[in-house]
């Protein structure tokens, strides 16, 4: 089968999609992450970030068979939110998050018994909150302890919502992520502690730290975003003087500071689109959704801040595709386990009553 595909071209896997998504009509959904490569793209019938894509195919009452052409913890989210009757599928299991690999359930459940312990008093708690880039395990320890999930646009509510409820958040697992949240919500910088699940756990004086902090923040962090810089974001203004700059708020701190504004993938689709005509913009995000923006915005100019390539969201193509599609309903289906997916859907749940 695999030497088979090898010898298509383009067009010919193009069309046996095509063929395969007019046979199946209303009873295939395909989700394409605003990260794909545009060829994937161009055959989804939604796309947006995770969360989003995983509502809407859930939605969607024809609906029996969900391709989630992303990294494989989002297809896991569909898994979670999806109906009885569906059945979620994903092109390729070996294209997983770097930043979601970052917390395991041993380390994370380790480092939050730690801290619950380190409180004098047993009636304070350590509210855990994970963010929508981990895996169905971390979702499930949220719901089962009382946390929730968060996106990259709602984090800061999340924050807001977990100190109603605890006087300590624990989140995980992107660090940075955290730190945007935590200045826009004015925790101050003295408050926060780094977790580091290699050297926390044996640090002597672990429980005092954990004492005077409010926010402990899991040392885990996008490469995407991670890789861009304050001096990427100078060079830019010096090239264009007058040019916006927007970046995702999983970058770093100081490039926040530096930037225009800061938002998730859908913040970053509205300012493009809302931006007045002729305007210059700087985008920090993954390549394959500037380079769309620029095509999609003809009377802008729209320029990568830098180059910055998701390689795991690159593994999935049109050959890939067209394997899922014609193994639909068995090839690389999804699942999570009853239990997991009951708790993990409570944490989720309970981001959605955030409003």
């Amino acid at each position: 089968m695999a030497e088979t595909y090898g010898r298509m071209d383009e067009e010919e896997l193009r069309d046996r999609i095509r063929n395969r998504k007019e046979a199946l009509g209303k009873r295939l959904v395909i989700l394409g992450h605003h990260y794909q490569r545009q060829e994937v793209i161009d055959f989804a019938d939604f796309r947006g970030d995770s969360l989003g894509l995983s509502r809407l195919a859930a939605a969607q009452k024809e609906c029996e068979f969900i391709v989630f052409c992303g990294v494989h913890f989002m297809a896991e989210s569909a898994e979670i939110l999806r109906q009885e009757h569906q059945t979620v599928q994903h092109p390729d299991f070996r294209a997983g998050c770097p930043l979601a690999a970052t917390a395991d359930l041993a380390a994370v459940k380790q480092a939050w018994e730690i801290a619950q312990d380190a409180l004098d008093d047993g009636s304070r708690r350590v509210m855990p909150v994970t963010y929508m880039n981990s895996e169905a395990a971390l979702k499930a320890f949220c719901g089962r302890n009382g946390g929730a999930v968060c996106t990259s646009s709602n984090a800061p509510a999340a924050f807001r919502w977990a100190f109603r409820q605890a006087e300590k958040l624990f989140f995980f697992p992107d660090e940075h992520l955290g730190r945007n949240s935590a200045r826009q919500i004015g925790i101050p910088r003295q408050e926060i502690l780094l977790w580091d699940p290699e050297s926390s756990p044996q640090d002597p004086e672990i429980g005092k730290k954990i004492r005077a902090a409010s926010l402990l923040l899991w040392k885990g962090f996008c490469h995407v975003h991670t890789h861009f810089s304050v001096e990427h974001v100078r060079k830019a203004r010096a090239a264009s003087p007058g040019a916006r700059i927007v970046v995702h708020p999983e970058c770093l701190e100081e490039v926040v500071r530096e930037a225009d504004a800061s938002g998730s993938t859908e913040f970053i689709c509205r300012y493009v689109q809302e931006a007045p005509a002729g305007s210059t913009i700087f985008v920090g995000t993954e390549i394959n959704l500037v380079s769309r923006l620029g095509r999609e915005h003809p009377d802008k100019q729209v320029f990568e801040l830098a180059r910055s390539l998701c390689p795991n969201m690159f593994r999935i193509d049109l050959f890939k595709l067209l394997r899922t599609l014609e193994g639909i309903g068995r090839f690389n289906r999804v699942s999570v386990d009853p239990q997991t997916k009951e708790q993990a859907r409570a944490a989720l749940e309970r981001m959605l009553e955030m409003g």
